[in-house]
């Protein structure tokens, strides 16, 4: 792992870090925010999944997480969305696929299997450098995500209940084996095999029998992307088919941007704080 930048914010650290993944076969590039209270002990671990085009640096630049983050004493890990170089294959001109559009998982098909592995790049590589290289407790870990990063967070909560104590979303892509946007991406990534396809399908999921303690959504009314590739009364209606709790708040007049994701942040740092806390 190799340092690119780091810098002092709301007395924790802000960090950019590279290193070699053996998931992705390429170089990953990531940001951790430590908190001041790792002087004096391991703190919870919260993951921040992002959106398509992405990179790490989007919810760093304009996510204004850094001060709560700070006050709650939480480590924020915001890892890439996709591989990334020139040997990576990749369509031009689709920005719903390819570079910046892994959709968090482990592609099966060619040429995309090599490289587009997502999945197990952020359930298993990236947690064990993190273990490894900072004063993280990952016993207490919660993920939230954005769109993209909202599908990915909500899906590997629900596949993986004993190791998230909290999960929350922005404007997550919820049914992505039938949104316009998604379901593309996942014809070209895993074939047409609809059993690996429902394993990455958040209402899917819940249909199968996965579930998860409870999940709190942010949804912007005026977000472009509402109708045809968010639609989250879809997973509304399954959680409340399957018993799961679900705080859904449909925010007026609100878009898909980070002015959006900006402005409920502390909201969503508190609820995963308040799950995270020891006992």
């Amino acid at each position: 792992m190799k340092t690119v930048t780091t810098a002092t914010s709301h007395g924790g650290t802000q960090g950019v870090y590279t290193h070699a993944s053996t998931a992705c076969r390429c170089d990953m590039t990531f940001a951790v925010f430590v908190p001041p209270q790792a002087k004096d002990g391991p703190c919870p671990v919260l993951w921040y999944l992002s959106g398509l085009t992405c990179t790490h640096a989007n919810v760093m630049d304009k996510g204004e997480y850094r001060r709560m983050a700070a006050q709650l004493g939480l480590i924020v890990v915001c890892p890439d969305t996709s591989p990334r170089g020139e040997d990576v294959p990749d369509e031009a001109g689709n920005w719903q696929f390819g570079k910046g559009a892994g959709f968090y998982l482990d592609a099966t098909q060619a040429p995309f299997s090599r490289n587009y592995r997502m999945w197990s790049y952020v359930t298993e590589e990236l947690p064990a450098l993190i273990a490894e290289n900072f004063p993280a407790d990952m016993s207490r870990q919660g993920i939230f995500g954005h769109s993209m990063g909202g599908h990915g967070a909500l899906t590997i909560a629900l596949r993986h209940p004993t190791r998230f104590r909290s999960c929350s979303a922005f404007a997550p892509i919820v049914e992505p084996t039938t949104a316009g946007w998604s379901k593309p991406a996942f014809e070209k990534y895993l074939a047409a095999d609809e059993a690996a396809w429902r394993r990455h399908d958040a209402c899917a999921l819940l249909e199968d029998g996965h579930r998860f303690d409870a999940f709190l959504i942010d949804q912007g009314t005026a977000d472009p992307f509402l109708d045809e590739g968010l639609r989250p009364w879809l997973f509304e209606e399954a959680c409340r088919k399957a018993g799961v709790p679900l705080t859904l708040h449909m925010r007026e007049g609100y878009d898909h941007s980070y002015f959006f994701i900006s402005t409920f942040m502390d909201d969503h740092l508190a609820w995963h704080a308040a799950r995270l806390a020891k006992g």
